[in-house]
């Protein structure tokens, strides 16, 4: 049985609060001097991928694009070959579709309005909610998978969250947001930090938490999870695999590829005509001719 916290809200805020100051990250988007653009570049990268293979790919990309409107104006297909093997390469089409979208409708500046930042494509509300507050200090609830997890264990009292943010969640965590916007986009990242370093998904260090004296589920005794079975990634074997061999061959030829050179990456010709056809459908790959591709222009 969960046992939701009655901790006050203030004592968790000056808790996670002062755990921030003091163990926070140095990260590249978290400067003073990031641009509202280095911040969103960060939040596609970083959705579903760890930070340190997104730092690498992130640096080359401001050093290319440093602007929405220098991305804007070069083909979609250099962003594909750009992203590299961060996986999930659509994500790299619907940030040039979000640079393109900046630059004609709102002259080339990342707008500051979480409804104007939901309505550019590919931005969906946890992106217009985390750079709200992460670039422009507004006060927003933002969750992300680390979030959640935090707010289920030191708030709800069970080990993981709901596998879909569920309106209790939403609840939980509006309750929890400061009412100042300053204090508000801290606990954000505060709380997101805690979670990607001490309140992990495997093996969460209880022992070091901030929140330790104060968590729900430390509380219970740490009860294990009772939910429907936890989804876990596959990647070996799969569709996803072959679409990224698929891709490495597109990025490293810089110009068209015929189809006998793709064949070479994997063996089973049905799933890879799956994957090409995957490729195809989600605008990552144009056919040129019969039997020949290219990445988008």
């Amino acid at each position: 049985m969960a046992t939701t916290s009655t901790t006050p809200a203030p004592l968790l805020h000056s808790t996670v609060l002062d755990w921030y100051e003091a163990h926070a990250r140095d990260l590249p988007w978290r400067t003073p001097d990031a641009s509202p653009w280095a911040v969103m570049v960060s939040e596609f990268m970083l959705q579903q991928t760890p930070v340190k293979r997104v730092l690498p790919v992130y640096e080359a990309w401001l050093e290319r694009w440093p602007t929405p409107a220098d991305l804007a104006a070069d083909a979609p297909g250099e962003a594909v070959r750009m992203w590299g093997r961060l996986g999930y390469p659509r994500r790299a089409l619907r940030l040039h579709g979000a640079a393109t979208a900046i630059t004609t409708t709102h002259g080339g500046e990342v707008p500051d309005d979480h409804a104007a930042l939901l309505a550019l494509p590919g931005v969906g509300e946890y992106t217009a909610a985390a750079v709200a507050s992460f670039a422009f200090r507004r006060r927003h609830v933002v969750l992300d998978t680390n979030v959640r997890r935090v707010f289920a264990r030191a708030v709800t009292g069970v080990e993981y969250p709901a596998q879909a943010t569920t309106a209790a969640e939403r609840r939980t965590a509006t309750t929890l947001l400061p009412e100042t916007a300053e204090t508000a986009a801290t606990w954000a990242v505060g709380v997101m930090e805690l979670g990607a370093l001490v309140c992990t998904a495997r093996s969460p260090e209880c022992g070091v938490c901030p929140l330790k004296r104060h968590c729900a589920w430390q509380l219970a005794g740490r009860p294990p999870y009772e939910g429907p079975a936890r989804r876990g990634q596959t990647y070996e074997g799969t569709d996803r695999q072959v679409r990224g061999k698929l891709l490495a061959v597109l990025r490293e030829a810089h110009g068209e590829v015929p189809q006998a050179r793709l064949d070479e990456v994997w063996p089973e010709p049905v799933q890879r005509a799956r994957a090409l056809d995957g490729l195809v459908a989600d605008g990552l790959v144009e056919p040129v001719a019969q039997g020949v591709y290219r990445l988008p222009r």
